[in-house]
Order: C-alpha cells, then structure tokens, then sequence
C-alpha cells in the first residue's frame, strides 16, 4: 500500500513514505509560488495551487536538491510532509523561476523607523556589528549612551557593513528605544556631504 497514488481531500496527490524513507508520513504532492524565502533566515514559504496552508521551505531541502535560493513568484512543485506545525518541503522536484520576482525589484522593506537628526557630524566607534541580524550599535565613548544602528541605514548611505573598532562619522537623533544612526559615513570622509 506504501506505493499507491491517493486524491487527498484538498485534492493534492500523495503517498505513504516507508520506514527506509528520510521522513515519517504520507508525502503530499504541492504546486504553488513561493511566498518569500529568506537565505539569512534559512527558511521560507510556498503558497499552494489548492488552498492548502502556506508550506514551509527550508534552506537544507532547497539546497539538498540543488538550488542556492528560492525567488518571490517562482513556481515551485515540491513534495510536503505534515509536521507538528504544518506542512513542509521533503523534496523539490521542478523550480520555474521564468515568474519569479529578483530581490533587486522588490520595493525596499521599512524595517526600522526613520529617526530626525539632533546631533552634528560626530566621530564614533563601532563596538559591534551583526550583518545577519542587521544592526549594531556604535558608541561616542565610556561616559556617553550607545548608538544604535540598522542595516538600513547602512545602505542607504552606500555602505554594507561595519567592523568592531573601526570609527565612522555620524549623525544620530532619539528613537523609541534609545540613540538612533540617522546619517553614517567612513571615518576617511568618502561618502561624506561635501561642505560647499
């Protein structure tokens, strides 16, 4: 019976999986787009054809099966598992990226709140920065509060990341949670505003 082609009540074709197989179950067979997939998060999700629930994609089956990463819009046909907290991809088997969306044409996420300047230009160090998470704080010295810092900010001033130690300049104003980076640039002055 672990062989036979079943209609599953949502109409989704699948089959039971035997003890030799990498994972416990019935396999359903999934056809849908991918939702969004987050290579720093390592995981992502594909929304069924058939009004099944969002099925989850992680980055071990995405590259286990041979793609680096998985774009917004791409079709995807894939077989699922039912796990303790929905379904997921046991396997991939076609990926047509001719849909989907590249991550350079999608709008920009607003990730953070923007935050007004109340500081000049001033001189600070980075004390860390995490690029995975994508923020970091930045400090004017012992006695004075941190600064916090979000990769957005980063990039919107043409950088992509900071190196604990190294000194930036920056403007900074208060945010909901403490000192926020409003404006940054390298120390050297490159990318700096010009004073004429």
């Amino acid at each position: 019976m672990s062989s036979n082609v079943y209609q599953a009540k949502q109409g989704a074709v699948g089959r039971d999986i035997g003890e030799n197989d990498e994972a416990p179950g019935r396999l359903v067979e999934v056809a849908g787009v991918i939702k969004w997939f987050d290579v720093a998060k390592g995981y992502g999700f594909i929304v069924p054809d058939n009004d099944l629930p969002d099925v989850l994609l992680h980055v071990s089956c995405l590259r286990r099966d041979g793609y680096q990463t998985a774009y917004e819009g791409a079709r995807v046909v894939c077989e699922a598992v039912e796990r303790p907290r929905g379904m997921q991809v046991f396997r991939i088997l076609s990926m047509d990226t001719s849909t989907a969306v590249h991550p350079s044409q999608l709008p920009l996420p607003r990730t953070h709140v923007e935050v007004e300047p109340t500081s000049g230009l001033e001189r600070a160090e980075v004390k860390w920065f995490n690029r995975l998470r994508g923020f970091g704080f930045l400090t004017l010295g012992a006695d004075k509060p941190d600064i916090f810092v979000h990769m957005e900010t980063l990039r919107h001033f043409g950088l992509t990341e900071l190196r604990p130690g190294q000194f930036v300049l920056v403007r900074y104003g208060p945010g909901p949670k403490g000192l926020m980076a409003a404006e940054i640039h390298p120390e050297d002055g490159s990318g700096a505003p010009s004073s004429h």
